[in-house]
């Protein structure tokens, strides 16, 4: 005979089943759509930073130390993570960007000083992009006289004809390309077991070309314009306190991508260059030659597309940060959703640092002293900013109850300092040694 309360028992339980399975599945769809419509500026933010310049210094890193010093991309990732996440909570609690929020909360003449040293020292920057889009493009054999002018009209045309989120999605599929990396590292067998070992285990010289090495590593990692770029990316996208935990996965896995990135180039040039003696490599142009014979063409071509694929971003995203930083201090509109007369300077600034970065590649073989000066540029400015940082972010008329906890101000300030210290000495050897990391 059947026990109908029993079977009965048994649907209603199922039913109840499915019923928490079903508000399960609508909570997560929920939190990923929120994740969505977030995600962005941080991603954007932290892989920008691979750009030329900063895999010119890993290349270095892994063709002259092979892996010991892989295991610097933790404590880098921590501190990328610290400093990028106070300037998304700020950007997210006050809808407002750093440059505005410097200027309301310390004064013009403290905004001025930063808007003056932010110019020039992207400027440079933007000429190393550009030399990167030209060092990449003569591997495919073009000339850098078709490359460059080619590459400056793409990137202008990209910011003044797009919305924001279409732009957005165009650096964000170009986050993707640097899987390129991935590919070369793989393409050149590296010992994986040492590479892990290495990463995990620190090996710490204090020899002065090692520290100065480790110091290149952390300084073009971490540059001042990238908070001004990802707290203004925030706050164009409207993004609000009820979002802050998507801003914040957005911020995390940004830093975690980026360093990825960074430990397959070291990896790839490891175990290829410094495996096989070739430790006189100043460039990712040159690395990427010499991948040719040790990896194979495929690997050297990966590695070149990733070079290319970097300086474009590049060359995009930082005069898009310089002029932020400069139309918010000066009060003037900004952003990518305006229209050309509804932010004339907004879009005069971006043009002219694309036209001079791209110039100055065009008409001089002579980038050092440039190089040079985008290094020292970043060792005065970024001090300077952290501390804004940090000030600001611990107001409490000014934040609320979104301020840093002890726990959070004590890895901020620490990281602050040491960032400070490297970056002071970069600027000295810079200044007064030879064969400092470009």
């Amino acid at each position: 005979m059947l026990d109908w309360a029993y079977i009965s028992g048994r649907v209603q339980r199922f039913h109840a089943g499915g019923n928490d399975l079903m508000r399960r599945i609508r909570g997560l769809r929920r939190r990923l759509t929120l994740l969505l419509a977030v995600v962005g500026p941080g991603l954007i933010t932290s892989n920008v930073d691979n750009d030329a310049g900063g895999i010119s210094v890993y290349t270095q890193a892994g063709s002259h130390y092979g892996y010991v010093l892989l295991w610097s991309l933790i404590p880098m990732t921590i501190a990328l993570y610290v400093t990028e996440e106070m300037c998304a909570r700020m950007g997210v609690v006050t809808g407002k960007g750093l440059s505005d929020l410097i200027r309301e909360e310390f004064g013009f003449r403290s905004t001025f000083f930063v808007m003056v040293v932010g110019f020039f020292v992207d400027l440079a920057n933007v000429v190393a992009e550009f030399a990167g889009v030209a060092a990449a493009m003569q591997i495919f054999g073009v000339t850098k006289f078709i490359a460059v002018p080619v590459a400056a009209f793409i990137v202008w045309i990209l910011v003044l004809k797009g919305t924001y989120r279409q732009v957005e999605v165009i650096f964000l599929m170009a986050c993707g390309f640097y899987v390129t990396y991935i590919i070369s590292a793989i393409l050149a067998k590296p010992d994986w077991l040492l590479a892990a070992r290495m990463t995990a285990i620190p090996s710490i010289h204090m020899d002065s070309g090692y520290l100065l090495m480790l110091t290149g590593l952390v300084g073009t990692t971490i540059a001042p314009w990238q908070f001004f770029y990802l707290q203004a990316g925030f706050v164009e996208k409207k993004v609000s306190v009820r979002q802050y935990p998507q801003a914040r996965a957005d911020v995390l896995v940004g830093s975690i991508s980026c360093m990825i990135i960074v430990f397959f180039i070291i990896v790839c040039t490891a175990a290829t260059l410094y495996t096989h003696g070739m430790r006189n490599i100043d460039s990712a142009r040159d690395a990427a030659e010499a991948l040719r014979p040790l990896a194979g063409p495929w690997a050297a071509y990966a590695f070149a597309f990733g070079l290319l694929n970097a300086s474009l971003f590049a060359a995009s995203i930082l005069p898009l940060s310089t002029a932020h930083v400069i139309c918010e201090g000066l009060g003037f509109e900004a952003g990518i959703d305006n229209k050309f007369s509804e932010a004339p300077m907004f879009y005069w600034l971006y043009t002219l640092l694309i036209v001079v970065g791209a110039g100055v590649v065009l008409f001089t073989n002579k980038l050092w002293a440039i190089l040079i000066f985008s290094q020292v540029g970043n060792g005065i400015w970024l001090p300077v900013v952290i501390i804004f940082i940090l000030l600001l972010v611990n107001r409490k008329d000014l934040m609320g109850e979104h301020t840093n906890t002890l726990t959070f101000n004590v890895v901020a300030w620490i990281t602050a300092i040491a960032m400070i210290t490297l970056t002071l000495v970069l600027v000295y050897s810079s200044l007064f040694m030879s064969g400092a990391p470009s």
